[in-house]
Order: C-alpha cells, then sequence, then structure tokens
C-alpha cells in the first residue's frame, strides 16, 4: 500500500506514519522497532503514540499482532489467515501460505475438546542462515 492509498484511510499523521512503517518493512517489527523507525520519519512521534496507533490500527483490522509465548509481540502487514515459521536460533519470522487439510482441524478439536474458530501454524526450527553459520 503506497502513501497515498494510506492517506486515504483517514488516519491521523501519527497512525499514517505508523502503518507506513509496518507496510514498508521488510519483516515483522516489535513496537520499539516501529518507534525507532516512526521516529526517523516523524522525529516528534513518542512511544506511548506508536504503541497506541498499533493498537488502533490493529482493533481496526489494518494490521495483524504476531504473540509467541511470553516473547515480545510482532506486527504482520498482512491481515488475512496464514501462518508463520521462526527460528529458534535467532528470532527470524517468515510468513507462511499453506493451506490445511479439513482433517487436521477435525483431529485437533476432537482432541481438545474446543470447537474451532482458527487454527494458526507455527514452524519452530533453524532458518537457512542459522543452518549455514
Amino acid at each position: 500500500m503506497n502513501l497515498e492509498a494510506i492517506q486515504e484511510l483517514g488516519l491521523t499523521k501519527q497512525r499514517e506514519v505508523v502503518l507506513q512503517v509496518i507496510r514498508d518493512a521488510p519483516e515483522h517489527l516489535t513496537a520499539n522497532e516501529v518507534f525507532v523507525n516512526a521516529k526517523e520519519l516523524l522525529p516528534s512521534i513518542s512511544f506511548a503514540t506508536v504503541y497506541n496507533s498499533l493498537r488502533y490500527l490493529k482493533e481496526a483490522g489494518h494490521i495483524a499482532e504476531i504473540q509467541f509465548g511470553n516473547g515480545a509481540s510482532r506486527f504482520d502487514r498482512m491481515t488475512h489467515r496464514h501462518d508463520h515459521a521462526i527460528c529458534t536460533a535467532c528470532g527470524k519470522l517468515v510468513d507462511i501460505e499453506m493451506e490445511h487439510p479439513a482433517e487436521l482441524v477435525e483431529r485437533a478439536a476432537r482432541y481438545s475438546k474446543f470447537k474451532p474458530e482458527s487454527l494458526e501454524f507455527t514452524l519452530r526450527g533453524l532458518c537457512p542462515d542459522c543452518i549455514r553459520n
């Protein structure tokens, strides 16, 4: 999404900058990383404003928040259902676009006795860079 399209959303300047930072990032950023990058574009922005903007943008459906256990949340420009792979050595997080077989969802529901609303797959292991090193 380009800057003109972001501006058409009717967001405050601060929220536009936060959304632009997330949309332009090649990786999934933490709130602190969003703040550092937003500060380069808008030096007067505060961490509290970035944090509140992230919450607003998530609730409005413009971004997604990814939470993995006790680690810092990361923010994703892709809001549709998709999965992730995370490197257990360096923390690199990448998107995976794949379909889940209906049987997998049904088996998970039977095993857990939960009524499924969604299923998220997280592959944990070593990324190609960490394998080489």
